[in-house]
């Protein structure tokens, strides 16, 4: 009797986009097993995060469990755990879990661990100043925005009134446009009429960034297009100011010419600048591969780590051809790197080249209006909402995820309501304990998966 062959057994760091899409790829590549190693128990779509943190959506319509999402998908299987090292000599990866230390051999890596927000060597104000990289941070800002509102009513001095209904959100692209207008449209059409002596019509929200204009990176006419919707919305945009310290109370901007200013504001969010996983500082140290100024991994053209064909570092945590972090690069390069994998267990030639192909990019400022270019196409206003409504629809992971979702945008854009404005203030005091004790519960950390 023949000896049974032993599977080709492939490791994915991570369960974000790169790291789901791989191992999708791979559900029908005989002599296989597929493990995925994430620090959460879900996969996240990152772009709809900021409708969690004004109350549009639910956290499960947008982060639906791995284990649901790879069910039917027998060489697959899922742990919990924080990838904190790898073993290339030994082809072990070493992840950390409730339970212990694991190490979990492979004989081909996908490091999909993604990239977490980066405060430019501020780190302290993370405290008051909450990215939008997790589902934790999604309700730290949930908790923190509508908590600004709570407290407002509770006070009859003008001077603390105006500095809880002041929302500050740094950086001017998508991600903290889509956030800025949907706090203004919360404060100015959601809330009004709710609250008895605190008036939510009377808040400001203002886009702070360095950069002179909004969307940088986006066509001229579609970012003056996103700049006029933002002044409709009365969000005040502070472009060509950077954050040069902040606490509870303010935030202190300075402009090129060097002069300063304070704003009073209790609530702030941080949408600038990201950082690649700590992991992709220890593949560099154990490979001696390079790392750019994000901390992503450069990595070769075929998405692997030089010097190691087995392993593919994807998404946002790799380094290639400038290419931006976005959904669609870590979905192809996922796909790319499962391809690589599946040719290698056939015996077929490998090492092609990851070729990206650019679909478009877009952003919502409010309801009824974004801004979009897919290939030849640049578009503002209700088309490119509809656009926008589409794509996310279709990329969503579950169809029970977008007809609920669906349905809550129908509540929130038709209509004013906000099926999700539950917050308890434990989200905000609970993880800042956690951050200066440093004790932080299992995937909380700024670490793979």
């Amino acid at each position: 009797m023949a000896p049974t062959q032993r599977p080709h057994d492939v490791v994915v760091v991570g369960s974000g986009f790169g790291g789901l899409f791989a191992t999708r790829a791979l559900a029908d590549v005989p002599g296989v097993r597929v493990t995925v190693i994430s620090g959460v128990n879900h996969h996240l779509f990152q772009p709809l995060l900021y409708q969690v943190a004004t109350g549009i959506l639910s956290s499960g319509e947008i982060a639906p469990a791995t284990r649901d999402v790879l069910r039917r998908q027998r060489n697959a299987r899922v742990l919990l755990g924080v990838v904190e090292d790898v073993d290339l000599d030994a082809r072990e990866v070493v992840h950390r879990s409730p339970l212990g230390e694991v190490r979990t051999r492979y004989d081909s890596l996908v490091v999909a661990a993604g990239a977490g927000q980066s405060y430019f060597g501020r780190d302290e104000f993370a405290e008051h100043a909450p990215g939008l990289k997790s589902l934790d941070d999604a309700m730290e800002v949930r908790a923190r925005v509508l908590g600004a509102f709570e407290l407002a009513e509770l006070t009859d001095d003008p001077e603390v009134a105006d500095r809880l209904l002041t929302f500050v959100v740094v950086g001017a692209g998508p991600t903290g446009v889509e956030m800025a207008g949907q706090v203004a449209e919360l404060a100015h059409r959601v809330l009004p009429g709710q609250f008895r002596r605190a008036d939510p019509a009377r808040a400001r929200v203002l886009l702070v960034d360095p950069v002179e204009h909004v969307l940088p990176g986006y066509p001229e006419r579609l970012a003056s297009a996103a700049a006029r919707e933002l002044d409709r919305l009365g969000i005040e945009l502070w472009t060509g100011w950077k954050v040069v310290d902040l606490d509870a109370r303010s935030v202190t901007v300075e402009d090129a010419d060097g002069r300063r200013r304070e704003i009073p504001s209790v609530c702030k969010v941080w949408a600038a600048g990201v950082a690649g996983a700590p992991l992709g500082r220890v593949l560099a140290e154990r490979s001696g591969a390079e790392t750019d100024r994000a901390g992503r991994v450069r990595v070769a053209p075929d998405c692997t780590l030089p010097g190691h064909p087995e392993v593919f570092v994807v998404g946002d945590l790799m380094s290639l051809d400038d290419l931006p972090g976005v959904a669609q690069v870590a979905i192809q390069s996922g796909q790319h790197a499962a391809g690589q994998i599946a040719a290698r267990v056939r015996g077929e030639p490998t090492g092609q080249r990851f070729v990206y192909r650019d679909k478009g990019s877009m952003a919502t400022v409010s309801r009824f209006f974004a801004v979009a270019q897919v290939g030849p196409v640049r578009t503002a206003g209700v088309a490119a909402w509809a656009l926008w409504l589409g794509v996310h629809l279709v990329y969503l992971v579950g169809f029970k995820n977008r007809l609920t979702t669906l349905l809550h945008w129908a509540v929130s854009f038709v209509g004013r309501g906000r099926a999700e404005r539950a917050s308890t203030w434990q989200q905000v005091v609970a993880r800042n304990v956690l951050r200066r004790t440093g004790d932080a519960a299992l995937g909380a950390r700024d670490a793979a998966g």
